[in-house]
């Protein structure tokens, strides 16, 4: 045998398992660009997403920025990837970006059980506003207003179109626009003075545990069935699972459920940091590291889950 060939072989060998070990992603996916559109429950589960891929030895960061602009960024490739695109209210906001490939939605949903449509507060609704039907007949008592979010959102272009279409007889009305924060004011206000107020409201969301809150039936053909019953998608650009593999694998593996994502937002509620509570939540749920950072590892290479662990203070 000759003895030079064996050591050469095993140098080989040894050099390609170490190259195996410490295989990285290029350098161009190091930086994991966000969209995050002022809602509490993208905000907690970005956080999470970003927590997870510092944890990775990745450098994310977040945009603010309205749905139709988060979309356009990740056509764009100036954003990487944006855990929001709730369907179906959002569907003909990202009709126009799905066209040619311009973004790709994974798959499976990050998060199913959500709903989206108009609620009341469970007074208004004894009080007999309990459909979108109803909400006509309430006109003098809501002062001609329902109350929205952010300008641009898909929630307020529905409600822009059925006052335009004077769809339920809602012709007359204004919607108001503000923000999620700037909305849910508006309802507290209604609220401590037991007045009625219409306006966008979500699970899951802290809303429905702070508020005693009726959703409104009737609305189906606006928002869906089921009280707007909702699936949200995570949606990245088109060659973004070949180019940055890594990431891309843990995107798929991130999702949620209702009863999680409640929790983050309740912790949330008290710090208002979605990374803070995003590490303290998995310090006391290492389990679901399991299934998030399945076949994911560090940005070099190495053991993903052992990485954030260390990360979160485990």
């Amino acid at each position: 045998m000759n003895r030079f060939k064996t050591i050469t072989g095993i140098g080989l060998l040894s050099c390609t398992l170490l190259q195996s070990a410490w295989a990285q992603e290029p350098a161009s996916c190091e930086k994991v660009r966000f969209a995050e559109i002022g809602w509490a429950d993208i905000a907690a589960t970005t956080g999470v997403a970003m927590v997870l891929t510092e944890g990775l030895g990745y450098a994310p960061s977040k945009v603010m920025a309205s749905v139709p602009i988060a979309f356009t960024g990740v056509k764009n490739k100036q954003i990487d990837a944006f855990l929001g695109y709730w369907s179906p209210s959002m569907d003909a906001v990202i009709e126009p970006f799905t066209k040619n490939d311009g973004v790709r939605v994974l798959e499976s949903p990050n998060l199913e059980g959500a709903k989206y449509t108009l609620a009341v507060p469970s007074y208004t609704a004894e009080a007999g506003l309990k459909s979108f039907q109803d909400i006509a007949r309430f006109k003098d008592q809501l002062g001609g207003k329902i109350y929205a979010i952010e300008p641009g959102n898909d929630g307020n272009l529905l409600i822009e179109k059925m006052i335009k279409s004077d769809q339920f007889g809602l012709g007359g009305f204004r919607m108001v626009e503000s923000s999620e924060a700037g909305m849910l004011v508006q309802v507290q206000r209604a609220i401590r003075k037991k007045e009625p107020v219409v306006f966008l409201g979500w699970a899951p969301h802290p809303m429905n545990t702070q508020y005693d809150l009726t959703y409104l039936s009737g609305g189906d053909e606006v928002f869906g069935p089921d009280y707007g019953a909702a699936k949200v998608f995570t949606v990245v650009p088109p060659d973004y699972l070949e180019r940055c593999a890594n990431v891309g694998q843990l995107l798929q593996n991130l999702q949620f459920t209702v009863a999680i994502e409640s929790e983050l937002m309740e912790m949330a509620v008290e710090r208002n940091d979605p990374q803070s509570v995003a590490k303290t939540w998995i310090k006391a749920n290492p389990a679901i590291l399991d299934k998030w950072l399945a076949g994911v590892t560090t940005y070099d290479g190495q053991d993903g889950i052992a990485a954030v662990k260390k990360f979160v203070g485990l």
